[in-house]
């Protein structure tokens, strides 16, 4: 059944794949389920944020070039295809007043017809599961605000033939779930950082919680857990081929590995929309799919 079951996660940079739900999908791929990755921009407004890296001019001067060679390492490493929908980075807004978005860029472009980009490519690979951000981003990069906004309109225009007319956008298809990233969610921080603490190890959570708290974030709803602590390390692994963004001696991986896998071996998603009976919580994205497959 599996070489049935196909699985498009679709990002906004390079990079997103391997630090959201990249367990998730090396796992799906090792059991057989055709993994797709959509990347949305290049990453090319993205900072050099590995300290070991800054002030390197060869990569400040290819940023683009580079971020897609770490993508493509990346994408080897998890096992999973990749495609990118060729809309440019928006960067992230600094300042107050923060400065207005960049002429051309992904946030600014046109949702529906940004959409119809994404609706090709539901179209041609027919997944029947789609995981993105909710409408927060995850965080409000504009960027990922916008990938939310248009895998909403691409999950339900993908079947839409009026709207996006077949002899343009191919064939129509319905993928069948909708789900969002929550890997970074409260219960598994406080988790993790008590495991961390009682330890008698120094946890890189502490400040974390103490904003989360003191911004009064309203928790997400945890309707699936994907046991997937057997693919963690290679989570990690392409996490760390994207080198311009991800120091492999900072916060990511302070946590041991064998905590991890203890203290939380899941990765946390939210069931936005189904077309399929399924049971809350689930364990499985193909939950509801699978036998009918």
């Amino acid at each position: 059944m599996t070489d049935q079951l196909r699985l498009m996660a679709v990002h906004a940079h390079p990079d997103d794949e391997s630090s959201k739900g990249a367990a998730t999908m090396a796992k799906y791929v090792s059991e057989g389920v055709d993994v797709l990755v959509v990347t949305c921009t290049g990453g090319e407004r993205g900072s050099i944020l590995n300290p070991k890296l800054q002030g390197d001019k060869y990569i400040e001067e290819h940023i683009h070039e580079v971020r897609r060679k770490e993508m493509d390492e990346a994408r080897e490493i998890l096992g999973v295809k990749q495609e990118w929908l060729g809309f440019v980075d928006s960067g992230l807004p600094e300042g107050d007043p923060l400065p207005p978005l960049p002429e051309g860029c992904f946030a600014l472009e046109d949702v529906d017809k940004a959409a119809g980009e994404l609706v090709k490519k539901i179209r041609s690979f027919r997944p029947q599961v789609i995981t993105t951000y909710d409408e927060n981003g995850g965080y409000p990069h504009p960027d990922h605000i916008m990938t939310h906004k248009i895998s909403v309109v691409a999950f339900d225009g993908a079947a839409d033939t009026e709207k996006y007319p077949e002899a343009e956008f191919g064939p129509a298809w319905q993928p069948l779930k909708l789900y969002y990233n929550q890997g970074f969610n409260r219960p598994r921080t406080e988790a993790l950082h008590k495991a961390m603490l009682e330890r008698g190890l120094e946890s890189p959570y502490g400040e974390w919680l103490k904003r989360w708290e003191k911004s009064g974030h309203k928790d997400r709803t945890l309707t699936t857990h994907i046991p997937c602590a057997d693919f963690f390390e290679i989570r990690d692994k392409a996490l760390i081929a994207h080198a311009t963004q991800i120091d492999p001696d900072g916060g990511w991986f302070r946590v041991p590995m064998e905590l991890q896998k203890e203290v939380w071996p899941t990765e946390e998603y939210e069931l936005a929309k189904s077309l399929v009976d399924t049971s809350i919580p689930e364990d499985d994205l193909f939950a509801g799919i699978r036998d009918n497959a």
